[in-house]
């Protein structure tokens, strides 16, 4: 879908800042960390390595990530064993930096998360720790908890190990830099072997019942001279692959805490059937073939994000994924009562597995806690008594802030495509209906557009709204204030 670059006009960003501002206090996101946390993190930063760790900076490690992050979680080596592979993935070690019930701790708990605006990114971690002493930047010996992967010839996983070491990164990688050294034939062997992983993991996904949605992100760029541009994101496979790895990770974790009767789980349900046929009429009218006897997973490998009513379905394919939390087991219940017991089942719908966060610490509070669950396990301890001090009460934390976050960005969202579009109020823009409800009590249907250009995905109302049609749209309304676009059909 080509993509117009449409800027703001030059006093708009002034707007923008203010909106983006005002958000921000509203949801409740800190601006500043205390003066006793960010003492503690840079003492912390200072902290040596002589503590007992794995020496594995022979390991070629590279980071993948998009291009300017420095907050660098994962650092990753694959290697063939004769037999199928050896995933190594280096985790950025937090735990080492941060005291439990200290005032860093506390800060930390109280915003869960990484809140990422277009203007700025509010950190889980201070800078000196986040993007600094803590992260895997490259040519810099760090502290990581390392995992150790084998899998069989074809990608199933055999075994794992988990354990603190010393690494060093040899390179800090775009997703671009990859995918090109990839399709020239120039990447090293890790990073070849990378891709031939990732490919096998996502057949064993597709067995599971697990699934992958290439939906075409909707991506807020800043520009040097403070302007802002929306665009349409489609992502490259060396993304899918790398986080592949991720979700093999994830997994590991899971059966590690499964096996030690402690643990918290990613957990998403399974769509209920209502949802399914809704999806399956949306399918039909969009003029996509899907028979009875064909599963929804592989449905998904015939449905291509560039064409239209394709893109519509994918779109509104998300839906059915909706729920997701975290379920701590093995520790007390509220107030103090019976043990959480372990789950018979608790499976991730998406992924098809049992699964777990645990390779994104440094902008995610429960991947800490989940990490030294799977470290005391993997080496036949007991887990630390601040982890199960802490389990409890996690899933609520992460809930209100992983909230938080989503209403953060999809508002940050709707404040940049308002000023987009604010000098554009009556104009005609051709796009194409996602989503469309049944028709309300006056006979009208709301639902989605998304325009063919500039990027904006915005509410459309009218009668009726044709799903997956290519449709052309007025803007009837664009407010920065109010944070809000409205498209009329006709």
């Amino acid at each position: 879908m080509p993509i117009r670059d449409l800027r703001l006009a030059p006093a708009a960003p002034e707007d923008v800042a203010g909106a983006l501002a005002s958000l921000r206090a509203e949801i409740g996101i800190p601006a500043m960390y205390p003066a006793e946390a960010r003492a503690e993190a840079q003492v912390a930063s200072l902290g040596d390595l002589k503590d007992f760790r794995q020496d594995r900076r022979d390991l070629d490690f590279v980071t993948i990530d998009p291009p300017g992050s420095m907050d660098l979680d994962q650092a990753v080596h694959v290697t063939t064993s004769g037999h199928g592979y050896v995933v190594r993935y280096a985790i950025a070690d937090v735990a080492s930096f941060v005291s439990p019930g200290g005032p860093l701790d506390a800060e930390v708990h109280r915003r869960g998360v990484t809140f990422y605006g277009p203007d700025t990114r509010t950190p889980l971690h201070p800078a000196v720790l986040g993007e600094g002493a803590a992260s895997l930047l490259p040519d810099q010996d760090r502290p990581a908890v390392l995992w150790t992967m084998s899998l069989d010839s074809s990608g199933e996983l055999t075994s794992v190990a988990v354990t603190r070491a010393v690494v060093r990164s040899r390179a800090r990688l775009t997703y671009g830099e990859a995918q090109t050294a990839l399709d020239s034939g120039a990447a090293p062997e890790p990073l070849m072997l990378l891709a031939d992983v990732g490919r096998l993991r996502q057949a064993r996904e597709l067995e599971r019942g697990g699934i992958s949605l290439a939906v075409p992100e909707q991506e807020v760029l800043r520009h040097p001279d403070g302007t802002f541009t929306l665009e349409l994101r489609r992502t490259l496979p060396i993304e899918s692959w790398n986080a592949q790895i991720s979700q093999l990770t994830g997994i590991a974790a899971a059966r590690l805490m499964r096996d030690a009767g402690v643990g918290i789980l990613r957990t998403l349900p399974p769509p209920e059937q209502a949802d399914v046929d809704r999806l399956r009429r949306t399918a039909a009218a969009l003029g996509i073939d899907w028979a009875d006897d064909v599963s929804y997973a592989d449905l998904l490998g015939h449905v291509e994000s560039r064409r239209a009513a394709h893109a519509a379905f994918l779109s509104e394919a998300t839906t059915l994924f909706r729920g997701a939390g975290y379920l701590a087991f093995g520790v007390p219940g509220p107030g103090g009562g019976a043990r959480v017991p372990v789950p018979a089942d608790a499976r991730h719908a998406a992924v098809g597995a049992e699964y777990a966060h645990v390779t994104a610490p440094l902008r995610r509070l429960a991947d800490r806690y989940a990490t030294e669950i799977c470290l005391a396990q993997s080496a036949g301890r007991d887990v630390p008594a601040w982890v199960l001090a802490a389990l409890p009460g996690l899933p609520a934390t992460m809930h209100a802030a992983s909230a938080r976050a989503a209403a953060f960005e999809r508002a940050c969202v709707d404040i940049v495509e308002a000023a987009l579009l604010a000098s554009k109020v009556g104009r005609r823009f051709e796009g194409v209906v996602v989503d469309a409800s049944d028709p309300g009590p006056d006979g009208v249907q709301r639902g989605e557009v998304m325009l063919r250009e500039p990027a904006v995905r915005a509410r459309v109302e009218g009668s009726p709204l044709p799903l997956g049609e290519r449709v052309k749209v007025t803007l009837s309304a664009a407010s920065v204030a109010e944070r809000r676009v409205l498209f009329t059909l006709p």
